[in-house]
């Protein structure tokens, strides 16, 4: 079997979607993308694929190591997104060539449903107390917040407070019976972590994500220290050398993205290096079908999963959703805040070709916001 055409799809709301066929008629698909930088990880694919033209696509992990290292220049966002989306695509056709879902071929499952989160939203407060109780109505055992819109440098006593506020706003609807996982989106400098995380300790998060940014990883270690929270990160780190500094500093969730962190192979191995320090897997996925199907199948083979992120209903879309492209949307049907392991062979899930192909004529040009402080300088997002 050899791999005989790579094409990229562009689609609403903000994704970039890999097709992979053989000439022996398998087709996998992937889901490679930086979101706001769909189009440079587009041409990484492109170059990416010269290489794969030919090849037998059941070499995963030979693919990965050539994909990875065989340019002078590696790593970074674009090129682990690209590997990432195709390494997913031969997961995939390697499941239908064998007959069996990828969580079978990575060693078999060790759970039967895997525990999800829904996005409420945050960086606006007035609205979460109402998101939080339609996650609840809907099933749903955990939520994840922003802290926080525009954060200072050193918060103000009133910034802090209205950080608390916002949480303790959705810990009152959620009772003690669930969850709230809060992220920092690295909004906040080391010394507002350290004088927010107390603050935030006695209604209980789940964990807080990326209290800084991955650049500030040397700030890890007085962080964990000091806070009574868990801490997570990782969504922004892309192989598993950057996940030994905030393992040795004690982060208890690691956090890498399926298509972001170079696919099926790599997070299996970060998940891995996570578990010798401690540590669970959190998987990160604000994305589509295809990275949430990919994430899954890590999850059910994965003996420290912890929670997975999935997309449906975030307020990052508009005018499309993760489940227009799916034929059969039963793999991702919710029950009591849990998603029932797939069996279908490889990512266990059925896209919408015919959709997709008509979503691409009209693609996107995403692009996250630019924030501002009040002096006009510039803030994280």
């Amino acid at each position: 079997m050899k791999i005989d055409r790579i094409e990229t799809f562009l689609v609403p709301p903000r994704w970039l979607f890999c097709r992979v066929e053989t000439d022996e008629g398998l087709v996998g698909w992937g889901e490679p993308v930086v979101e706001g930088r769909a189009e440079v990880v587009r041409a990484a694919v492109e170059v990416l694929s010269e290489y794969l033209l030919g090849e037998d696509p059941l070499r995963i992990e030979q693919h990965w190591q050539v994909l990875s290292k065989g340019g002078f220049y590696r790593g970074g966002p674009v090129l682990s997104s690209a590997v990432a989306g195709i390494d997913q695509a031969l997961w995939d056709i390697a499941g239908q060539a064998y007959g069996a879902p990828v969580h079978a071929l990575l060693g078999g499952p060790v759970r039967d449903r895997v525990r999800v989160y829904s996005w409420i939203g945050g960086d606006e407060p007035g609205e979460l107390a109402d998101a939080a109780a339609a996650q609840v109505e809907a099933g749903m055992t955990a939520v994840k917040m922003n802290a926080s819109g525009l954060l200072g440098p050193i918060p103000s006593a009133a910034e802090v407070s209205a950080v608390v506020r916002r949480v303790g706003s959705v810990r009152q609807v959620l009772g003690d019976e669930r969850d709230v996982a809060v992220d920092f989106h690295g909004r906040a400098s080391a010394a507002a972590a350290r004088r927010i995380l107390p603050e935030l300790a006695p209604l209980r998060p789940l964990f807080v994500e990326e209290p800084v940014l991955p650049e500030h990883q040397q700030q890890l270690a007085g962080i964990v220290a000091a806070s009574p929270v868990p801490i997570a990160t990782g969504e922004r780190l892309f192989a598993r050398h950057e996940f030994l500094a905030p393992l040795r500093a004690g982060v208890a969730v690691v956090q890498p993205d399926l298509s972001h962190a170079g696919g099926i192979s790599e997070v299996r191995r970060i998940a891995a290096q996570a578990e010798t320090y401690g540590a669970v897997l959190a998987p990160h996925c604000p994305l589509g079908p295809i990275s949430l199907a990919a994430s899954l199948q890590v999850a059910f083979a994965t003996p420290n999963f912890l929670i997975q992120e999935q997309s449906i209903g975030i307020h990052y879309h508009s005018g499309s959703e993760l489940l227009d492209y799916v034929l059969d949307r039963e793999p991702f049907r919710f029950v009591d805040g849990h998603l029932r392991r797939p069996e279908a062979p490889g990512l266990g899930i059925t896209v919408d070709e015919p959709a997709v192909r008509a979503a691409a004529r009209t693609g996107h040009a995403w692009r996250n916001p630019v924030w501002q402080h009040a002096d006009g300088s510039f803030a994280e997002w």
